[in-house]
């Protein structure tokens, strides 16, 4: 921990904010069978000399955020880059005070996954220790303790459990949150309103399997705790998960507040959230039903006899397949439909066969797939850009796949008088803030790589350049999502109906306040 950016407070107590990194390991890939590294400080550190900690380091002036502090201090500490971890959970960062040394420590927890060798990384044998630390261990995370045999930091545990809460939840329910959160950052696949229902599902599971004796203040932040997690286990999805958690908390919390028995409140609380859940299987409806009414009145009535729309889309999303279809079918028009393919997963793809299979005859539909390079071509002429979102900022800005924004600038050139729509449930609108604040999703780059062996001449070299023997020569980046400025979008189509930018902001201030209010405190 080297000495960083200090600021007094009462009684000649120091205050100093810093940056804990665990590492773990998972043999086998099997989160459950986690492994954390603690590192023994030296002799030669100002303070807690030869106790277990985390790699930590102070959050200097300079550095933009504390987990820039975080990954400056691993790569001081160990030798390790990004190259060799991925930031696996963001802890909730809290404050103490050490009386004993005249220090106030906010500790801004962070755990991070050591990858092997054959996923590009170092392993563990690539830990280059430096003068602050004389060895590290592995442990099993719930045999950490704050006994002075065990010669951890002040807190140790406590920093520990806030970016693996297992440690408090029981064998059962901890189980189920480390399953939990690994599917939610591992599926690449299903768009945030699914993963959102995920999500709902897992804090659902997790109260069944908690250990209900005693449903008190300690069950009830133990669960608080555990779905501030569950929101954080995907940024680029985070809008729709938080919304979508915040609202079963909301549930929840009224029955916990209730007189009951515990048995009896964890059944009734189970119900509420089923309940929730059936109540989103209908946001498609009537995202559909207001779709299909902007249709009829900006696109219809405007154009005596039109007899086809010419849509632009990407990606895969059962929303917009099923407007699209009810909109051609009540509507009784023709759909012209441009799909670039999506790359690297070809979503586009993906949904064109879905559109083709939902189809049972009732529209007349010409589906045209696109590179996503082409976009410029399959823009030309277009009525309305359709997509859906996964993110929406309180400006109105819009996190979607990448590929959406050339999708939309390439619009404006060939098919200015064309409409830009986003289709989405408003759950998915963000707590306040600038879209530029919300860091883009890097990928696995393999994902990438391994789709150039086929065609592409030299794909060996870069392979081994970005993940192999020459690694660190070339970055490949593999970005899945982009943002579209507020600016560019004609309608927000919403499950609550046409939505404005204010509507919007206001619905974000809603969900900040929530946030403050189950998870500040903790």
């Amino acid at each position: 921990m080297a000495s960083g950016h200090v600021t007094s407070g009462k009684e000649g107590i120091k205050k100093r904010s810093v940056a804990g990194s665990f590492f773990f390991k998972f043999p086998n890939g099997d989160e459950k069978q986690a492994q954390v590294a603690l590192f023994r400080r030296s002799g030669k550190v100002r303070t807690y000399q030869h106790k277990l900690a985390p790699v930590s380091g102070s959050v200097e002036k300079d550095d933009a955020s504390p987990i820039a502090t975080a990954l400056r201090e691993i790569k001081e500490e160990t030798g390790l880059t990004l190259t060799s971890i991925e930031l696996l959970r963001v802890g909730k960062p809290y404050t103490f005070v050490d009386e004993s040394i005249g220090r106030e420590w906010t500790i801004n927890p962070f755990a991070f996954r050591l990858k092997d060798k054959t996923e590009g990384g170092k392993g563990e044998e690539g830990i280059t220790l430096d003068w602050e630390h004389e060895g590290f261990e592995w442990f099993n995370p719930l045999d950490v303790n704050e006994s002075e045999d065990f010669g951890g930091v002040p807190k140790l545990v406590n920093s520990l459990r806030r970016v693996w809460p297992e440690y408090d939840l029981g064998p059962r329910a901890g189980k189920v949150l480390t399953s939990g959160l690994q599917q939610l950052r591992d599926d690449h696949e299903s768009g945030a309103r699914l993963l959102a229902q995920t999500a709902v599902s897992i804090l659902k599971n997790l109260i069944a399997e908690m250990d209900s004796g005693v449903i008190d203040n300690e069950w009830w932040a133990n669960v608080r705790m555990a779905a501030w997690h569950i929101c954080k286990a995907r940024e680029s999805m985070g809008a729709a998960i938080t919304s979508a958690i915040v609202k079963s908390l909301d549930r929840v919390e009224v029955i916990f507040n209730q007189d009951g028995s515990p048995s009896e409140k964890v059944r009734q609380m189970i119900k509420s959230i089923d309940d929730q859940l059936e109540e989103r299987k209908s946001t498609t409806d009537r995202i559909r039903d207001t779709f299909v009414d902007y249709i009829q009145q900006n696109l219809m009535q405007a154009t005596e006899h039109k007899k086809v729309i010419s849509v632009l889309t990407l990606s895969s999303s059962s929303t917009i397949s099923a407007c699209l279809l009810r909109a051609a079918a009540d509507l009784k028009v023709s759909l012209d439909l441009r799909i670039l393919e999506s790359r690297p997963l070809y979503e586009g793809v993906t949904l064109a066969s879905k559109l083709l299979e939902a189809d049972n005859g009732s529209v007349d539909m010409n589906v045209t797939l696109y590179t996503d390079a082409s976009v410029a071509l399959a823009a030309h002429g277009v009525d309305i850009v359709v997509l859906g979102a996964d993110r929406i900022s309180s400006g109105g800005d819009v996190s979607n796949k990448i590929g959406s924004l050339p999708a939309v600038l390439s619009q404006r050139h060939a098919a200015p008088k064309a409409r830009v729509v986003i289709l989405s449930e408003t759950e998915k609108i963000a707590s306040p803030g600038l879209m530029e604040e919300h860091l883009p999703e890097e990928n696995d780059p393999v994902e990438l790589t391994e789709a150039w062996k086929t065609n592409a001449k030299g794909a060996d070299v870069i392979e081994s350049a970005s993940i192999g023997s020459m690694q660190g020569r070339v970055r490949v980046r593999n970005t899945y999502f982009e943002w579209i400025p507020a600016q560019f979008i004609q309608a927000y189509v919403t499950d609550e109906g046409l939505w404005s930018v204010e509507d919007i902001t206001k619905r974000s201030n809603w969900i900040s306040d929530e946030m403050d209010r189950f998870f500040k405190g903790l």
